[in-house]
């Protein structure tokens, strides 16, 4: 319980990875808010399993691309738990295509979900954040460090957001640290697909990560790196050497 009285929001948290996270600064002590989109039954179950962590947990349906969603859902969870010490920048959109082929549209929302979206978090959630030295963890990816050539808008907004992970460090110091986790090649499959058994063969480590590698990385910048800020963690088994 080293978080033990905290209250942290986490976007996109009711199911995979955001679930993860959630449930594991539950189990570090922290009060949780959730925000998801179209997975309302995923976080209902999510906001159980907080509370049988004998921590209190609360959703809130937002669009992450909206800023009046944003201002929304910032407001609510301070008001249901009192204070915000933990933000959490989990929720994005991970698609492939022919660089050629994007549409605009597709373009637009990938980075309106994966830029915009942790932008305007941050922006709402400041003010709360520094008044109690708070914390700010964005969810980057391998895909920012590294060009993949089928996911370019993909990786194209994973790369700004590693960027303004170190600006928001420049630009919220001295209260607020600033730190970006980037997830390598993370398959919850149970069975394995042709495309996981090559990146494991890739990957040093020989597996592919799990959601708890992520929130393990996820909990010690939130509770444990009160002197690093604006670092982008890579979480890859060494995929990306």
């Amino acid at each position: 319980m080293i978080l033990s009285g905290q209250s942290a929001l986490v976007t996109g948290g009711a199911k995979r990875l955001g679930r993860a996270i959630a449930l594991a600064l539950a189990g570090a002590g922290v009060d949780v808010t959730i925000t998801y989109r179209e997975s309302g039954d995923d976080a209902v179950e999510t906001v159980d399993a907080i509370e049988q962590l004998g921590r209190r947990g609360f959703a809130i349906e937002c669009n992450v691309r909206t800023e009046q969603s944003v201002r929304d859902a910032v407001a609510a969870a301070v008001a249901r738990h009192g204070r915000l010490d933990i933000l959490v920048n989990n929720a994005a959109i991970f698609e492939s295509g022919q660089l050629d082929q994007i549409t605009v549209e597709q373009w637009d929302a990938v980075f309106e979900t994966n830029v915009r979206g942790p932008f305007l978090f941050a922006r709402e959630a400041i003010q709360h954040l520094k008044a109690v030295n708070g914390r700010i963890i964005n969810m980057g990816s391998l895909g920012g460090l590294h060009p993949w050539a089928d996911h370019a808008h993909y990786c194209s907004s994973k790369a700004a957001l590693h960027m303004l992970t170190k600006t928001m460090a420049k630009a919220f110091g001295p209260e607020v640290a600033v730190n970006a986790v980037a997830p390598g090649w993370i398959d919850m499959d149970p069975n394995p697909t042709a495309q996981t058994q090559r990146m494991v063969a890739k990957t040093p480590l020989r597996r592919t990560g799990s959601p708890e590698d992520i929130a393990s990385a996820v909990l010690y910048f939130a509770s444990s790196a009160s002197f690093i800020t604006g670092q982008i963690m890579p979480v890859d088994g060494g995929l990306g050497l």
